[in-house]
């Protein structure tokens, strides 16, 4: 029996556009591969940071390319996460929760409802404390849950946080990953670009290119590029200058339409499936991104029913500090009648 994951939020083989980007290698190999193959600028291959800044309306000099968001992330909370607090959802992220602790941060949880992190609970865990290095949120299709935080509660976080002068480090991969409802204005721009924005082309484009992006503060624009440049030297600036290629050349919108047509039909699988197998249980219903976060009656254990789950993979809710009665279930690898076996395996298991 050949394994069904919904464990890893990746692409299905189908979204990446292989002949594409091959295509866009050797262009830029042959334009300019001196420079691509050599040592450059620890901010990035320039052309794609001032395309970059040109989208969301900043000087390029705020614009850090990194080896996926995550390392982002990294050089955020080593230089301005240890020894402090660091606000997070409840649950979150589980590599981001992890990057955090090994930097010597300490996590002030903050309990996630249907609308994101609330903010009646962020008062509350801020009250009396110290005030934390930074907030860190994933506002649209959040990992794990799938929930999207609505404009009303974007401007009460950027106003709660910034009566406390804290820095909201705002973690955006899944947003152009949309198959229904409008789209909602970035945390970014409720902050007046005063946040850090950080995103990356895993999603939109392919997570073997590890190019993703941080747009800074001026005032932390030098400091993290010294970081950067003392963790890697230089970043991967042939596969930054493939992403500019390909964006550059008009491919980067039609492979995003085709993309999000393939993830909805896994979207919508997914949801099908479970209203068939998973009757008693209830479950997030994301208009876009990789992840359905069930939530099954308390008692249940998701990591015994995965441990005998025969044939399907997927990650407990323990794995995100959340309770084990959680699981998410990522819809974005496997193809849509596979998405229907692994969902009747694991209820098989319940």
């Amino acid at each position: 029996m050949e394994t069904i994951s919904f464990a890893r939020g990746v692409p299905a083989p189908e979204c990446l556009p292989e002949e594409e980007l091959a295509d866009c290698a050797r262009t830029v190999i042959a334009r300019e591969g001196k420079s691509l193959l050599s040592y450059g600028p620890s901010a990035g291959h320039t052309p794609l940071r001032a395309l970059i800044a040109e989208w969301f309306g900043v000087h390029p000099y705020r614009v850090l390319l990194t080896n996926g968001s995550l390392q982002g992330l990294w050089l955020l909370a080593k230089r301005y996460g240890r020894g402090y607090g660091v606000v997070v959802e409840w649950p979150s992220y589980d590599r981001a929760l992890k990057v955090l602790l090994e930097s010597g941060a300490s996590l002030l949880a903050v309990v996630v409802d249907d609308e994101g992190m609330n903010i009646d609970d962020l008062d509350s865990v801020l009250m009396g404390q110290a005030r934390p290095g930074f907030a860190y949120t994933i506002p649209t299709f959040q990992n794990p849950t799938g929930r999207t935080m609505p404009h009303e509660r974007r401007s009460r976080l950027v106003q709660s946080l910034g009566r406390r002068e804290v820095m909201i480090v705002e973690d955006d991969p899944y947003a152009l990953i949309r198959f229904d409802g409008e789209p909602v204005s970035s945390i970014f721009d409720y902050a007046g670009k005063n946040s850090i924005y950080m995103s990356s082309f895993s999603k939109t484009i392919a997570p073997g290119l590890r190019v993703g992006f941080m747009i800074l503060p001026e005032s932390a624009a030098d400091d993290l590029a010294e970081d950067a440049s003392a963790t890697y030297i230089t970043p991967s600036l042939v596969s930054q200058a493939i992403v500019h290629e390909f964006i550059s050349r008009g491919s980067f919108e039609p492979n995003l339409r085709r993309t999000n047509e393939l993830l909805r039909l896994r979207r919508d699988a997914m949801l099908a499936a479970l209203e068939k197998h998973f009757s008693g249980a209830k479950w997030t219903r994301p208009e876009g991104g990789y992840f359905v976060w069930l939530e099954a009656p308390l008692g249940t254990n998701f990591n015994e029913v995965l441990a005998r789950a025969e044939g399907v993979t997927a990650v407990s809710g323990s794995e995100f500090s959340a309770a084990a009665s959680a699981v998410r279930l990522a819809y974005s690898y496997a193809a849509p009648d596979e998405i229907e076996a692994g969902v009747e395996r694991l209820a098989a298991a319940m």
